[in-house]
């Protein structure tokens, strides 16, 4: 499957996350690795509050905003450990960001009707730059397999090349709780 939905420069939101953040329940949201804040930035502009977390704090500084609290957290040290509750996002926002060890705390973070957004680069991705380490790439349907495996119901999911910002192999997912309304009304038409 072809990813279709590019971002369309490193400030601008990724088109994904504007497709499919409307979807996301009233409450607060965690943008995880934010970076600079441009998902952050979206989401409290969208009328939630956001938690904007990353191991930079000269990103945080970024990030920071009305309607964004910044974290400073480093969830790859030795020791870390997931900060968050269980149950307590309407929405998860990551995109250019993989840590393996974090995925079931997380999801188990999203509220039982929550939506998780997640976009990052999948295997076979090394033949257009970084990042080409295995460790920070996704394998074959991976982001996918680790959803069901935690109980979402996919909403949609791509797999494949884009190419703006720059050319890359990704893959991508937004997929909800069970609680999440299945209500075609609240869906984007494509």
């Amino acid at each position: 499957m072809k990813a279709t939905e590019p971002h369309n420069d490193a400030e601008a939101i990724s088109g994904w996350v504007g497709r499919w953040a409307p979807l996301l329940p009233g409450g607060e949201v965690l943008d995880l690795a934010c970076g600079g804040g441009r998902h952050a930035r979206h989401l409290a502009g969208l009328g939630h509050t956001v938690i904007a977390l990353d191991h930079d704090p000269e990103m945080l500084e970024k990030a920071a905003g009305p309607g964004i609290t910044t974290s400073l957290v480093d969830l790859e040290a030795p020791g870390a450990v997931w900060p968050f509750a269980a149950g307590r996002f309407a929405g998860i926002i990551v995109t250019n960001y993989l840590h393996r060890p974090l995925f079931e705390a997380m999801i188990a973070s999203l509220a039982p009707d929550g939506v998780l957004l997640y976009e990052t680069f999948a295997e076979g991705n090394e033949q257009f730059g970084k990042p080409s380490n295995p460790k920070f790439l996704l394998k074959e349907g991976e982001l996918l397999a680790h959803a069901l495996r935690q109980g979402l119901r996919v909403v949609a999911f791509e797999e494949g090349r884009v190419e703006l910002p720059k050319a890359a192999l990704v893959q991508r997912i937004c997929a909800v709780r069970p609680d999440f309304p299945r209500l075609a009304a609240l869906l984007p038409a494509f």
